[in-house]
């Protein structure tokens, strides 16, 4: 079953590329405190995901932030190098963190995940956004399959 608002973010492990290396920060400890926009994808380098839901993001991340969001993360089943590589070509430091999900831990556990075995790819993530307040779900969008703009950072924008 997938997460729904109201619902607090499952407690995993997630990782990020530092300068310093790779970190694994509790889900618990990511989101407390903050209100996080997060949105989810099917994969780093993938087609939609790199030509326009990742960019879309790191231009809008000031004006998500003026608009009272804390943080900005982007998910997907990939590991913490390849987000950290995928993020700076695209000029996401300092704007959105990129966070690894190599194992699908919480994509999983969201109920978000997605069989793309047969196309070669594994399991991966729907694509979505959504609205975490202090760990708890406050808002979420989950495109329908092959589909993208509810979970877009425009459309995030235009319901805050």
């Amino acid at each position: 079953m997938a997460i729904k608002v109201g619902d607090k973010i499952p407690s995993v492990t997630l990782r990020y590329l530092t300068p310093e290396g790779v970190k694994a920060v509790p889900s618990e400890e990511f989101f407390a405190g903050k209100k996080v926009v997060v949105f989810g994808l099917p994969g780093a380098y993938t087609r939609t995901c790199s030509s326009r839901h990742l960019p879309g993001y790191v231009t809008n991340a000031a004006a998500l932030q003026a608009k009272g969001i804390d943080a900005v993360a982007c998910l997907s089943v990939n590991d913490a190098f390849v987000m950290g590589a995928w993020g700076k070509e695209h000029g996401a430091p300092g704007k959105v963190t990129m966070l690894g999900d190599g194992s699908a831990e919480f994509t999983k556990a969201i109920g978000l995940d997605l069989d793309r075995t047969e196309a070669g790819m594994g399991i991966r993530s729907q694509r979505y956004s959504m609205i975490v307040e202090n760990g708890v779900v406050t808002a979420l969008n989950v495109e329908p399959s092959g589909q993208y703009g509810v979970s877009s950072a425009e459309a995030m924008l235009e319901k805050l």
